[in-house]
């Protein structure tokens, strides 16, 4: 099931009232039972990996808890062996086992193994990583291993925040299911609002902005030039809109029934760096390997060279957790550098401003900052968006010919002869800008004015209705990782 459907438009409120209707006791089997249903919604069968998962990771945390010395270690790598097997044999397989294939084809020497014919369920990325903090966290001591089967099942599989995320820790969403929630009207408007927003970026941006851009990257030996350059910043707000889309919704929905979610985003693309662009996009993922990778590794803790190697492990894992690609892969290495040169330049910075006695004037900086991470973050989607490694390098290759932006205006029309979409993605586009420009430096107290709030919450339901696409089949991008 997914958001931008009919039948969750129906499920979600059954459900939420079902949810304060019943007592407290019995208000976990409802969210357990509506989330088993929400996810079968896909492909139904696929729930029982998730039950395997489960079950392999609940029962490692109570071995963990009640072991003592190298057992618990022991426990603590059996289950991260066994969750990690799940997702390598249904995501990653088939991409290692073609690499051996053309290294045994290059030297001329038999290589037997076909490749396996395997969905990959949706969202196993996500929830593989939500009970792997589950264990890490039982075995550091910080979380308590959850005797209710019932319970941990339903931290993994809670329905808003499952197939996409936020990737939720223990300490933060356990207890959340022992407490009682009652009903906030006021929480209830908040949460609406929220959802409304997510349905508006991915309804009314990521939607729209996506017909341009799977023309031009499905089709890119067609193209060349400044067609490329602005079908690749289109799909840069196009994920991001689709992505933080499926996090407003999820946080909001999660909302109105009590639970507080971990929040996602926080304008990615008003940041003046690569390193504040990580801490505000996708925050929940980057945290995560932050404190399960990174800071294992030895984090920056260790000499300098040790400490760029272990960011570009950290990247190169993070590519190869959005897809069993080389495209991924080059993605997260693209980020891992831009990081590299980030920390050098900053070095650098603060020496010659030592010496010289120098400091760069903020406002300039500032803006300087904001473009460069724009255009880095931007090309590195190339990679991201295209569905090979020939695309990608085709696409880069051509982006900056100028001897074809000549043919731009009618390359244009060519590509989305719709303009009144492609007006429409523009100023939606421009009214994102103005929001989040607005949220960051307008007082807080002018937000919560309820005059404010009313109005805003008016053309969302206006925009949603005059302008959304409402096409059930349009999925939520981040559901293929």
């Amino acid at each position: 099931m997914i958001f931008n459907s009919l039948a969750f438009l129906a499920y979600f409120p059954i459900v939420t009232s079902l949810y304060f209707v019943l007592p407290h006791r019995f208000r976990w089997l409802l969210l357990f039972l509506a989330s088993c249903v929400f996810y079968m919604y896909f492909v139904p069968v696929y729930i029982l990996i998730l039950f395997v998962l489960i079950l392999i990771d609940y029962s490692a945390g109570l071995f963990i808890e009640t072991s003592e010395g190298r057992k618990r270690k022991m426990f603590l790598w059996l289950s991260i062996l066994s969750t990690c097997l799940v997702l390598f044999v249904f995501k990653y397989f088939n991409f290692f086992n073609d690499n051996v294939s053309a290294i045994a084809h290059f030297f001329h020497l038999n290589y037997p193994i076909s490749t396996l014919k395997l969905m990959l369920p949706i969202g196993l990325s996500f929830h593989t990583f939500q009970s792997l903090s589950y264990v890490i966290e039982v075995y550091r001591g910080r979380q308590k291993a959850e005797r209710n089967l019932g319970i941990y099942a339903l931290y993994v599989m809670f329905y808003p925040q499952l197939v996409a995320g936020p990737i939720e820790r223990p300490q933060h969403m356990l207890h959340q299911f022992h407490e009682e929630h009652v009903f906030h009207f006021e929480r209830f408007v908040s949460g609406l609002r929220l959802m409304g927003w997510g349905f508006f970026k991915k309804m009314v941006i990521a939607d729209r902005l996506s017909v341009f851009v799977n023309l031009v990257y499905d089709n890119y030996p067609a193209y060349n030039g400044f067609i490329f350059l602005v079908a690749t910043v289109f799909f840069g707000f196009q994920i991001y809109c689709d992505f933080s889309g499926y996090s407003d919704i999820a946080i909001g929905s999660a909302k109105i029934m009590g639970f507080e979610l971990t929040r996602n985003f926080d304008s990615p693309y008003f940041s003046r760096s690569i390193s504040e662009f990580w801490r505000r996009w996708h925050i929940s993922l980057s945290s995560w390997f932050k404190d399960y990778i990174y800071i294992p590794l030895g984090g920056n803790r260790v000499s300098k060279v040790r400490n760029y190697v272990n960011i570009l492990i950290v990247f190169l894992v993070s590519g190869l957790w959005h897809g069993a690609s080389w495209n991924f892969v080059i993605w997260g290495f693209l980020h891992g550098v831009y990081l590299i040169f980030e920390d050098m330049f900053r070095r650098m910075r603060f020496y010659i401003s030592k010496y010289f006695r120098f400091s760069f004037p903020t406002f300039f900086s500032d803006v300087l900052g904001l473009i460069v991470t724009f255009a880095l973050v931007n090309i590195a989607w190339v990679f991201f968006r295209a569905k090979t490694l020939a695309g990608a390098m085709y696409i880069l290759r051509h982006m900056f010919d100028i001897s074809t932006y000549g043919h731009f205006f009618a390359q244009m029309n060519s590509v989305f002869n719709d303009q009144y979409s492609l007006g429409v993605s523009g100023v939606a586009v421009l009214v994102l800008i103005v929001y989040e420009f607005i949220t960051r430096t307008i007082t807080h107290a002018f937000l919560r004015n309820s005059y404010f709030l009313a109005f805003l919450s008016f053309l969302l339901v206006i925009s949603l209705l005059a302008f959304g696409v409402f096409d059930t089949q349009v999925e939520f991008i981040y559901f293929q990782f």
